[in-house]
């Protein structure tokens, strides 16, 4: 294992769903780079491992990738762990991973659970393609624009989010995708695992009727159903978007992207056709 870095996945959620590679990786790594300290030694104290951890998050990503790989220059072997679920996957570890790489060093992925894939899989949406975003952003105009720029992609639309920002993202999902069919993946593997379904607002309605919304949350949008070819007229681009859900503003925007023009230009042509 001498000078190797090793990317391993952890349970997101039940302590059983972890490979025995992963545990082996573990026991004989010198060191693991883990987000939380706290929250990875649960882990290895369930498993009976001891062993030195030094923390790896965005604040000291820069500075500890530096260190890491000066570790596997020196022969160690290094194993990364993300609090929950496989590591650099909306989680820090891209920049140690780069650098080992470019330094020379072997990095071996140990494969197993991520909330993103295991959302996917019992969402009951298409997973013949779909986008993951990572986590949308806190503000809503960015997380807006975030989404109308997804509004025509042909997958199925994945994104993590907080729950107390939950419900103002599936308002806006709303707003901007229009009523396409959604899913809320809740505590994913814990004791209170939950899929919600339905539409962005009647998904939204469940969850405002509750006190409270906790756990770590998985979103999964379904795909735009059709995408009007690029030799289509712009005024039909933009018609077939608002049939299937979208405002004519959110539509406007959507074939602008897709034709690398301005919203100002599909305005324009739109006008040409009203007037004459």
């Amino acid at each position: 294992m001498a000078g190797t870095l090793y990317l391993v996945a952890t349970p997101i959620g039940n302590l059983e769903d972890i490979t025995l590679r992963a545990l082996r990786v573990l026991r004989e790594a010198d060191v693991i780079a883990c987000e939380d300290t706290r929250q990875t030694r649960k882990l290895l104290s369930h498993y009976g491992i001891d062993k030195p951890l030094l923390s790896y998050h965005e604040h000291n990503e820069a500075q500890r990738a530096v260190e890491l790989v000066e570790r596997l220059r020196e022969g160690q072997s290094v194993a990364v762990v993300s609090d929950a679920g496989t590591p650099l996957l909306a989680d820090p570890g891209y920049r140690v991973v780069k650098a080992a790489a470019a330094a020379g060093f072997a990095v071996q992925p140990v494969p197993g659970p991520s909330a993103l894939v295991t959302a996917l899989a019992a969402s009951g949406l298409p997973t013949d393609a779909f986008y993951f975003g990572g986590f949308l952003p806190a503000r809503q105009g960015a997380r807006r624009r975030a989404l109308e720029e997804r509004a025509a992609e042909r997958a199925t639309l994945v994104y993590y989010e907080a729950p107390h920002r939950i419900q103002e993202t599936l308002e806006d999902v709303e707003a901007v995708l229009g009523p396409r069919p959604v899913v809320v993946a809740r505590e994913l593997t814990k004791l209170h695992e939950e899929l919600l379904r339905g539409t962005a607002g009647e998904v939204r309605q469940a969850l405002a009727a509750r006190a409270a919304v906790k756990g770590e949350i998985t979103l999964l949008i379904g795909k735009a159903e059709t995408t009007a070819a690029p030799n289509t007229p712009v005024e039909q681009a933009v018609e077939a978007l608002v049939l299937q859900g979208l405002s004519r503003m959110e539509a406007m925007k959507a074939v602008a992207r897709q034709r690398g023009i301005s919203k100002r230009e599909v305005y324009g042509h739109l006008e040409k056709l009203r007037r004459s």
